[in-house]
């Protein structure tokens, strides 16, 4: 593993205990900067692993608490009217920061969501006539929970594409959760320091770039994203019923970039099928569709994600 990297995590362990897949998706996604949507019962870690991201990297952070009644001044702020001065100026919002935190976010009313597309997509915020660019980095991290329903509107497709991967935040095993609440019972976790700063963090994004990737792994991930579309085509005939729209081009940027910094994080100059198939679920399973026969039978888009790696050829 990359000795910057390593020495990161480590940092990052001090206060969190496990959760590696959602602390490397949380890496890939800010050299890569792509955003990711967070999804896991409350009480896994997930404020807490990217409070202790920030610290270790000495990025402003901020956190939102979405809820029903939440409006998109609330977040990317207003233009206010100062009687002292006599002259309106603009009051940022929390949209302003290095990592935004956005909790619950499927608690947050439409125009909320919506408001979030252009900073996502554009680094910008429009206030009133007036632009803003946002300093880089920018990662949006957006939690929600799958267990709670009142309240709760479903993300949008045209949203949910714009995340880079979708985590699904599991329990910690029973020696983890022992740890976790010796620590916190007698409040011995660690100071987080910083490791790097924002140039190694841009240092690191070029290096990243520099990734070999062969001509073949290019067309084995446009070929997985194809089957996803086109099952029958890839001798998928059983599961063709089950999906209702496959993965969008933006799945096949992510996952050029992704499968990338996978390879960076593990100490390798080039990319491999296992830095895909390690990275292909988080992508894939927010932008495959599934049908309401689908939805019928109990299958999930991480089944379909499986069935689609066993049987596109590996080169």
């Amino acid at each position: 593993m990359n000795e910057t990297i390593l020495k990161l995590k480590k940092e990052i362990a001090k206060e969190v205990i496990g959760q590696e897949q959602m602390i490397d998706a949380l890496l890939i996604g800010l050299f890569t900067q792509g955003h990711i949507l967070l999804e896991g019962v409350p009480g896994l870690a997930k404020t807490t692993t990217v409070k202790a991201l920030a610290s270790s990297l000495g990025l402003e952070f901020k956190r939102v608490q979405f809820t029903p009644d939440l409006l998109p001044s609330d977040i990317i702020g207003a233009q206010i009217y100062d009687i002292k001065n006599g002259e309106f100026k603009v009051k940022k919002g929390p949209i302003f920061t290095n990592l935004l935190l956005a909790d619950e976010i499927n608690r947050a009313p439409a125009k909320v969501q919506s408001a979030l597309l252009e900073v996502m997509q554009e680094h910008q915020v429009t206030i009133s006539d007036q632009s803003h660019k946002l300093d880089e980095p920018f990662l949006v991290l957006a939690t929600q929970n799958p267990i709670e329903q009142e309240g709760a509107y479903s993300l949008p497709e045209a949203q949910l594409d714009r995340f880079m991967f979708k985590v699904v935040v599991n329990y910690n095993t029973k020696d983890e959760e022992l740890e976790i609440a010796r620590k916190a019972a007698s409040k011995s976790f660690d100071i987080i320091n910083q490791i790097i700063s924002k140039n190694d963090i841009l240092d690191i994004q070029k290096s990243i770039l520099k990734i070999h990737m062969d001509k073949e792994i290019e067309q084995y991930i446009v070929n997985i994203i194809d089957a996803s579309r086109n099952p029958s085509t890839y001798g998928l005939n059983d599961i063709e019923d089950y999906i209702f729209f496959g993965a969008s081009p933006r799945a096949t940027i992510d996952m050029f970039k992704a499968s990338k910094a996978k390879a960076y994080l593990r100490g390798n100059d080039y990319v491999s099928p296992t830095d895909i198939a390690l990275i292909a679920t988080d992508i894939l399973r927010h932008r495959i569709i599934i049908s309401y026969e689908a939805q019928a039978s109990n299958i999930t888009s991480d089944y379909l994600i499986g069935k689609i790696l066993e049987k596109v050829d590996i080169p």
